[in-house]
């Protein structure tokens, strides 16, 4: 796969960006799997927790304009004390306040969708839910399982088993052999 803005051919499907130019690649990954058209995903979206409890609030907020004077017509109704009207307008209007007040500070925005493949492959799509400016997991061995090796046991670069030296290396070792009787 090659970028088509500067033609860098990148190392696998899986890389989000060009390693030259920095075009972010998943979306010419996408155009591939479908052959040249882009896909449609299942939008069957749902809201987010935070947005589902600001409408929650607001609803039991409003709800309040509707309950709180047919309880006091029903009050007035009966020759009652109007402490179910009181009672009413403070919990619903304090109760959805405080609904939003939660909703804005303790829940989350993120978008919930359920984009399911029907093929059952991996997209190299992110998710809804994913942020798209995130590094992928970590998948090296961590800094803290080095262990140095042991004193007088490592090897000179030159050393290395598997690589032929170099001539001129070579031959000094042998000049620097003869010297010594």
């Amino acid at each position: 796969m090659h970028c088509p803005i500067c033609g860098q051919q990148q190392i696998s499907r899986e890389i989000r960006f060009c390693s030259r130019c920095g075009f972010e690649m998943s979306g010419v990954a996408a155009l591939i799997d479908g052959g040249g058209k882009p896909k449609t995903p299942n939008k069957e979206w749902k809201i987010s927790p935070r947005r589902k409890g600001i409408y929650q609030g607001l609803f039991i907020f409003l709800l309040s304009f509707l309950i709180v004077p047919l309880v006091a017509l029903l009050t007035m109704a009966a020759n009652a004390e109007p402490f179910f009207v009181a009672a009413f307008a403070i919990i619903l209007t304090v109760g959805g306040i405080l609904r939003v007040a939660y909703a804005l500070m303790f829940e989350s925005s993120d978008p919930v969708a359920s984009l399911d493949d029907k093929e059952g492959s991996r997209s190299l799509l992110p998710k809804s839910g994913a942020k798209v400016k995130e590094l992928p997991p970590e998948t090296s061995i961590p800094a803290n399982v080095y262990s140095p090796p042991i004193q007088g046991a490592w090897r000179d670069t030159n050393e290395l088993e598997g690589r032929p030296g170099s001539v001129t290396e070579n031959t000094t070792k042998l000049l620097e052999n003869d010297e010594k009787p």
